[in-house]
Parts: structure tokens; sequence; C-alpha cells
């Protein structure tokens, strides 16, 4: 487990901004999928900020890891939230931004977005493969949409699935953990001081590790603050 702390969750957006900044410089092509949460937040507007004119974004091509069964004017929408602080602020052309349909059946939604990101992506081992994926964690340990009540998503053969959030019996769409696990790269942005017993237990593996998500996930950077790397 490759942990990288900083100060703050601004220090860690502000120096992931600058890491992928050069990351997307090096690419002919880049496909990227993207996590929603409050680190997240602070990347997409710092992103928006300082580097609108200095990111070929012409090249970059957006995903989403999971995404929420809802409208994309929701508050609650993945979407939303990027296109508010980061689309709109971004030359970037509309066919790059290949968003969930939350607002379809949700079954029929999560194979038609799977065959959209095999379509764009290339396939090795029978799966998509990304040149980066952000997720985030909560404090069960779940990472995109995959919770702990649904273990078998980390390891479905799909490329995306219906999950539902354990208490409020939401449906989302999310990457497997197979997908995840063929990208290139993967980055934990993880803050505060909530995720910090959970960060212990992954990186240790000690615990509870084997029943969250996102200790399934193999060869991730994680970029934690201060408070969840304590």
């Amino acid at each position: 487990m490759k942990q990288i702390v900083f100060e703050d969750s601004r220090a860690v957006a502000e120096a992931f901004a600058e890491f992928l900044s050069k990351e997307i410089e090096k690419a002919a092509t880049f496909h990227m999928a993207l996590s929603g949460g409050s680190t997240p937040k602070l990347l997409f507007a710092y992103l928006a900020k300082e580097y609108a004119d200095k990111i070929d974004w012409k090249k970059v091509h957006l995903y989403w890891g999971d995404e929420r069964c809802v409208a994309p004017t929701d508050d609650e929408s993945n979407y939303k939230m990027t296109n508010d602080l980061l689309l709109q602020h971004i030359d970037i052309p509309f066919e790059n931004i290949h968003r969930v349909l939350g607002k379809r059946n949700p079954e029929e939604e999560a194979i038609r977005y799977g065959k959209e990101i095999e379509w764009n992506l290339p396939i090795e081992n029978t799966m998509p493969v990304f040149d980066l994926i952000i997720l985030g964690m909560g404090g069960d340990g779940h990472t995109a949409s995959i919770f702990p009540h649904e273990m078998k998503f980390v390891v479905s053969d799909k490329t995306c699935v219906v999950a539902t959030h354990p208490t409020s019996g939401q449906k989302r769409i999310s990457l497997t953990g197979e997908v995840i696990n063929q990208a290139k790269q993967v980055h934990f942005l993880v803050t505060g001081g909530s995720k910090s017993k959970v960060v212990k237990e992954i990186a240790t593996k000690t615990g509870d590790y084997e029943n969250y998500p996102a200790a399934h996930i193999e060869g991730a950077t994680w970029w934690l603050d201060e408070l969840a790397a304590k």
C-alpha cells in the first residue's frame, strides 16, 4: 500500500492536480474515471481555477467510477458536481464526457454504460483498461459503489453493475473491482479522521480489512491527509 501524506485535504487536492496534469501531458489520449466526494470537490475546483488552460482537455475522456441513479440536475449526482465545479470551466469536447444516464432503468443502464466503456477503451484480459481511476473510500471501507454487503462486485466479470446503498436502498451504477484492478493507475483520495481506522486496518492487514472492498483494490496509491493517516 503506497501512501503519500499531506497536511490537509486541500493539500491533497492540489498535489494530485499537479500530478494528474503531468500524467495527461505524457499521453496521446487519456481515459480517466472520476469519483464523487468531498476531496474530489476540492480537486475539481482547483483544476478549474489553475489548470483550465494548462491541460489539453481535448485529449481527455472522462467517465465516472460510480453514479447514483438520479437525474443529472439532482444535487446527489456525481456528474452534476463535476459539471458545476469543472466541466463548465474547461474546454473539453462534449463527446469526451461519458456520463451515466441515471434516469434510465438501472439494469439497462449498467449494460449500456459498460458497453460504452468497452467501445472506447482498449481491452486486456477481457476487461477495459482505464489510464487512471480516482477513488474515494467510505467509513465502511466501500469504494466506488461497491459496499461490504455486495463483495461479489469486487470479482464480477462485468464492467458495470447495479449496486444498492445499504441503508437508503438507493440504486447506483458502479464499476466492478475487476475493471478497477485492470486500470493502469488507481489513486485513492482519502481524507478525514473518520477514515483513519479503516486506512490502518487495510495498510496493516488487520481487523476486518478483508471485508472492506477498498482493501481488494491492488497496486493503488493512497493520497491521505494527516487525519486519515494518523
